[in-house]
């Protein structure tokens, strides 16, 4: 039987950190009302493209597995915030890295994507039709942000995580794995004027503004990531007891501590980094599995669960078999450009966009 070892990992989080301290410069809130509320701190803004993003941490990911890019077969991006739409950001992460002969494309799940790619990775190998395959997950969400609107302007953040998929013969990487999708209420986190419902020529000046309910959410994002990590649990015949590490999506400290709970995880067997990074949406979980790597808070054979939920609204769970081997077998120098200005320097023009587009 073939099994999708994951043989490489990778991350990258752009320099320019916005703290809450900086939010409440231009908006009415204030560092303990965002994280007694979040449990952020702060969140990086990028001043690249996702693409870009997605790059360096496959770079990463390529020397983490000892893989040249030109072995590739498949590259997998899962993304809600694509370079464009057409062509697709996995086409630049492709041109950027030279893997010529593989097949790319974008995913987009929201904040489950990552979960999402790894399991079309996962199949994909399984059936034979490839051997080795990038899934990243990459977002510049701050790029879309009203950031007049305080509820959801302190959450997201901009990064990127991936990680390496080849064939082997060992029963490790993903071992269950369940995906769904809850549309009945996907009106309650959603992105209404974009895609081709944007009234072209109607004065939006660029601004998009994101349906945010939060405790529907909250309620929703709790049963269906719960729902998921129960059936993963069944499907490989285990409990919660054998969980090693717990790699949820990193949404709200709450959600975050209210799964744990319901799957009584201490808390030494949790992964959390939302403090620093914020919601980084379809890269949260690949970029949590890597500083549980650096961290060495995943040992050999560990058993991981990660579970996600985004907007549409899915949702999504896997149970991962993690092999022998946590460290790189290769280490890359692959960086970001220079970013000569602060976060708050970056942010201006579209802090400044969004007040006259409301008026202000």
């Amino acid at each position: 039987m073939r099994y999708a070892n994951i043989t490489g990992w990778g991350k990258c989080l752009p320099p320019a950190m916005l703290s809450n301290d900086d939010l409440s410069t231009f908006l009415d809130t204030s560092n303990d009302w965002i994280h007694s509320r979040t449990g952020i701190r702060e969140r990086r803004i990028a001043h690249v493209n996702t693409s870009e993003l997605a790059v360096v941490a496959a770079r990463h990911a390529l020397a983490a597995a000892g893989l040249d890019a030109g072995r590739l077969d498949g590259i997998i991006l899962a993304t809600a915030s694509p370079d464009s739409l057409v062509p697709s950001a996995a086409s630049a992460v492709q041109q950027a890295l030279g893997a010529g002969r593989a097949a790319v494309f974008d995913i987009n799940a929201a904040c489950t994507g990552f979960l999402y790619a790894l399991s079309v990775g996962n199949a994909l190998i399984k059936a034979g039709s490839m051997q080795r395959i990038l899934v990243i997950g990459a977002e510049r969400l701050t790029h879309y942000l009203d950031w007049t609107q305080r509820d959801t302007a302190v959450l997201f953040g901009d990064g990127a995580g991936a990680v390496v998929l080849e064939a082997g013969e060992e029963p490790q990487g993903v071992i269950a794995d369940k995906l769904g999708c809850d549309a009945e209420a996907r009106e309650i986190l959603a992105v209404p004027d974009s895609g081709t419902c944007r009234r072209r020529f109607a004065h939006v000046d660029g601004l998009f503004e994101v349906n945010f309910e939060g405790k529907e959410i909250f309620k929703r994002a709790v049963k269906g990531m719960g729902d998921a990590a129960a059936m993963v649990l069944e499907q490989a015949g285990v409990t919660g007891q054998d969980i090693d590490l717990l790699l949820p999506h990193q949404a709200n400290i709450r959600i975050i501590e209210t799964l744990a709970k319901k799957m009584e995880l201490p808390e030494d067997k949790v992964m959390v980094n939302i403090g620093r990074y914020g919601n980084t949406s379809a890269a949260t979980v690949p970029i949590a599995l890597c500083e549980a790597l650096e961290q060495g808070r995943i040992k050999p054979g560990a058993l991981l669960l990660t579970a996600a939920f985004g907007a549409g609204l899915t949702w999504g769970a896997a149970l991962i078999r993690w092999g022998e081997r946590i460290t790189p077998l290769a280490q890359s120098d692959a960086a970001l450009p220079p970013c000569e200005q602060t976060a708050l320097e970056l942010l201006a023009p579209a802090i400044e966009g969004c007040r006259r587009a409301h008026g202000g």
